[in-house]
């Protein structure tokens, strides 16, 4: 759930991050480091080489095995859905990691106005990580002098809100996915508003200082965008590095995304192949007890965000319950203990502990509401 590279006393996802880091924090390096050389070694070890083969192991058995058929075509199903999605949410990735500098992030996060949670929730919609990678970041973004209820908003905001997952949300939901995106930002923002008054009161822990030390004053993001597409020359070798630029950053979210993806359209592809209709409408049908126990399975799986994209969808394939397929997937956030233990060890235990107590509520109701609206 956490990086597992350590480098420059943090931990990392990839040395894609670390370079990142590097240079934004201009870290000089010799060309032999390498943290993650201890760690991964060959290509064949890496988590999305293991998922890509395991996949196609099992997609190809259960073509092969007519027990397994109903497998197959569930799986081949949820692929013709969402591939383009897949394809346009990494490049998308890409060009957020390539063009937009962390800098610009920093510089609206640490201030405790109600627009700085609006800007968290921006910045947290074109953040182009998962939803572990996102915890890295918010984490490192609070130690460089982001306020808690910024930091807070903005992991509400980035796993289902940002662009990447949005394509993919698409792909499965169609326009109702806008109900999940918007409703995402929604309570992102009320939720980073009643932090600001926890903490103005002294519930919730901050940092001493009201204003990073780290932030300039005089930077303007608009004069920097103006300062980069004046100072880019449209060359072949310009375009060239763009281009590879973009690529390595859609690689690098792609090795952190698409296994988790990949297990997820395993388990929703099980699922619709062998386990009973009747108790979908019957445990998790368009109800209050419903959402409960979609709340309660929510809360036990351990499912990266990208992976309970396709578990969502097959709960409103099943039973119709468009509000438990949103209450399953915000609620994975709202409720998941690494983030909640994260927050816990970096920022504070009353933070760590009002975060379910204030978003379940609202992901409830907002549920309750989609299944008789929608």
């Amino acid at each position: 759930m956490k990086g597992t590279i350590k480098a420059h006393g943090h931990y990392f996802c990839s040395e894609h991050c670390i370079r990142k880091y590097e240079e934004e924090h201009g870290i000089s390096r010799d060309d032999d480091y390498c943290p993650s050389c201890e760690v991964e070694t060959a290509w064949y070890k890496e988590k999305l080489t293991i998922a890509v083969l395991a996949t196609v192991a099992i997609v190809i058995i259960s073509y092969m095995i007519p027990l397994l058929n109903p497998f197959f075509d569930a799986f081949v199903d949820y692929f013709s859905m969402i591939w383009w999605a897949i394809l346009v949410g990494f490049f998308v990735g890409g060009f957020i990691d390539y063009f937009i500098p962390r800098s610009y992030i920093k510089k609206y996060l640490s201030k405790h106005r109600k627009r700085t949670i609006v800007y968290s929730v921006i910045f947290g919609f074109i953040m182009s990580a998962c939803s572990h990678g996102i915890l890295a970041i918010a984490m490192e973004l609070y130690k460089k002098g982001a306020s808690t209820p910024s930091v807070i908003a903005f992991l509400l905001a980035s796993p289902w809100a940002n662009l990447p997952i949005t394509f993919i949300l698409f792909g499965f939901f169609g326009l109702k996915a806008f109900f999940i995106v918007i409703s995402a930002i929604f309570i992102a923002i009320t939720t980073g508003i009643i932090y600001q008054y926890l903490e103005r009161n002294g519930m919730v822990e901050c940092h001493e200082h009201s204003e990073s030390d780290e932030v300039e004053e005089d930077f303007s993001i608009r004069d920097d965008i103006a300062k980069r597409w004046n100072d880019f020359n449209f060359t072949s070798r310009n375009l060239r590095d763009a281009s590879a630029g973009i690529i390595r950053g859609s690689w690098s979210l792609s090795k952190m995304v698409l296994w988790w993806l990949l297990v997820g359209m395993i388990m929703a592809s099980v699922a619709r192949a062998f386990i009973p209709h009747d108790l979908f409408v019957e445990y998790m049908g368009a109800s209050f007890i419903g959402l409960v126990v979609t709340l309660a399975f929510a809360t036990i799986i351990e499912v990266c965000s990208e992976g309970s994209s396709p578990l969502a969808f097959e709960i409103f394939n099943q039973t119709g319950a468009f509000g438990n397929s949103f209450t399953f997937l915000m609620a994975g956030v709202a409720t998941d203990y690494t983030e909640i233990g994260l927050i816990w060890g970096n920022i504070g235990k009353r933070a760590a502990l009002f975060l379910p107590l204030i978003t379940v509520p609202q992901i409830l109701v907002l549920g309750y509401a989609f299944n008789i609206l929608l």
